[in-house]
């Protein structure tokens, strides 16, 4: 503001005297006198004219950029999310097509659905899924994913299902080494892992060996891989290995499973 009016006082100065140089009455020497006098006036107010452009010049250049770095930025943005659908997409087609290969296989039908929920306790290991009763679902059936058993529908709606994993502490599976035929039963356990319960001492067991469903206990068609013996205590006095299996289901990730709608069981000449 005090640059304003001051800029304003020197063009009122400037002009009366231009007025006064410039009559004709005026001498030479007068006018060289007036012209001293005035020149500089003129030049700090030809200075502080140009200062003044500039420095509006410059205000308003700042905003167009401003303007323009956020229209960039927004469209960036835009981008960004555009591109990040675009692999969620891709990654969602992979597990799609990884389970229509996978359902080719068995010889039940399957329905496809997706995990839209999961117990927020940590007593539980359960999730919910959006198919249901109206999908064919119904208790008690095996729910299942490319790279091994997922778990078992417990609990059926309208248009939702509960599926208790494998990793729950009330679950169980009839399991039995690939390599070795050893059996037992697939318990849940802590930290996303399973017990490999009543498996006797005197069959071959090893670290590494692949653990599948054996089909004997109704729920899981034979041959469904469980994971694979990751810990394996020998020294202990009991008649049973200590065994633990990590399951090849990775189940922090799960977000489609497939839910097997008439599991094929064992004729009762295979279960004696």
């Amino acid at each position: 503001m005090v640059l304003i009016v001051g800029v304003i006082v020197l063009i009122i100065v400037n002009v009366i005297l231009l007025s006064i140089t410039s009559k004709r009455q005026s001498t030479f020497g007068l006018g060289r006198v007036g012209l001293s006098f005035v020149a500089p006036f003129q030049e700090l107010i030809t200075r502080s004219v140009r200062f003044s452009r500039g420095v509006w010049q410059h205000y308003f250049f700042l905003v167009s950029v401003a303007h323009e770095n956020e229209t960039l930025k927004n469209s960036i943005n835009q981008f960004i999310e555009k591109d990040n659908e675009r692999h969620e997409i891709e990654l969602a087609n992979t597990r799609l097509r990884n389970l229509l290969n996978f359902q080719k296989t068995p010889t039940n039908p399957v329905v496809a659905a997706e995990v839209i929920g999961k117990d927020p306790s940590g007593w539980f290991k359960t999730v919910i899924i959006d198919k249901g009763r109206s999908d064919g679902l119904q208790k008690g059936l095996p729910v299942v994913l490319p790279t091994g058993i997922a778990g078992q529908v417990i609990e059926v709606s309208g248009h939702y299902a509960k599926v208790m994993l494998i990793i729950d502490r009330n679950s169980a599976v009839d399991a039995l080494v690939q390599r070795s035929r050893a059996r037992g039963i697939i318990k849940g356990a802590l930290a996303d892992e399973c017990r490999f319960e009543y498996v006797l001492r005197k069959h071959d067991v090893q670290m590494g060996d692949t653990v599948i469903a054996s089909g004997l206990d109704g729920v899981y068609p034979k041959g469904l891989r469980i994971g694979r013996i990751s810990e394996l205590n020998e020294r202990s006095s009991n008649i049973f290995y200590e065994i633990t299996v990590t399951p090849f289901v990775d189940y922090e990730k799960l977000e489609e499973v497939l839910v097997i709608l008439h599991p094929k069981q064992q004729p009762f000449e295979s279960q004696q």
